[in-house]
């Protein structure tokens, strides 16, 4: 038998208290066994998730189409999320910067989504969580900054004006049709931002685990 995790030669580790024979690798000494029963050690488990949650499915539907339980799911879901990098900027590219409205628990607590597109690859560049305020965009502008672009096209939100400088900046709902489109797609793809549905956010953090992946989860 060879090693899950790095390819090595598995020898016999005795066996578990389910009697089942265990394996330890000679290389990275993890101690594992030949065949799981429980379907979350099968190790396409993470690109199963990461394709489902791209396609709208919910926490409790990702449980019931993979067989593991909600608790895993969950956990899975943050760990992949946690291994996500952002993409890399292209220098002197033109950005759509837009935000979205949700909520947490009730629509009585909005939250909102603020992210950058790039025009030329329609990718996500950056992308916060939070009240619709300065401090929580500023992030988002701070990437597209970084990023020496020719122009920033936004909403008329005046937050805009004291984030975007004023040579590079285009106001307008005519520079945003991209990424409205994206917002769109959004809400048709993940349910818990769709306006009319029974599905919602619990928490914060996995709301951004559930974003990440569905902006860059493809590369998984």
């Amino acid at each position: 038998m060879y090693c899950r995790y790095c390819g090595g030669v598995c020898v016999k580790d005795g066996l578990q208290s389910n009697k089942v024979q265990r394996y330890k690798c000679k290389e990275c000494l993890r101690r594992q066994q030949e065949n799981y029963r429980y379907k979350a050690y099968d190790q396409d488990i993470d690109r199963q998730i990461v394709m489902l949650t791209r396609e709208g499915v919910s926490i409790r539907g990702l449980a019931r189409c993979i067989g593991i339980s909600c608790s895993t799911i969950l956990a899975r879901i943050r760990k992949i999320a946690d291994e996500i990098c952002a993409p890399s900027i292209n220098v002197g590219s033109e950005y759509e910067v837009d935000e979205m409205w949700t909520f947490l628990k009730n629509k009585h607590k909005p939250l909102w989504i603020a992210y950058a597109l790039d025009r030329n690859s329609k990718e996500v560049i950056s992308f916060n969580v939070g009240g619709r305020s300065i401090e929580m965009m500023t992030p988002v502008l701070d990437v597209v900054k970084e990023a020496d672009p020719k122009k920033v096209y936004t909403d008329y939100l005046v937050h805009y004006l004291s984030l975007v400088p004023s040579h590079i900046h285009v106001r307008g709902k005519c520079g945003t049709n991209h990424i409205e489109r994206h917002n769109l797609n959004m809400r048709t793809h993940l349910k818990r931002l769709s306006r009319k549905t029974i599905c919602f956010t619990r928490s914060v953090d996995m709301l951004v685990s559930i974003l990440k992946i569905y902006f860059w989860g493809a590369k998984v």
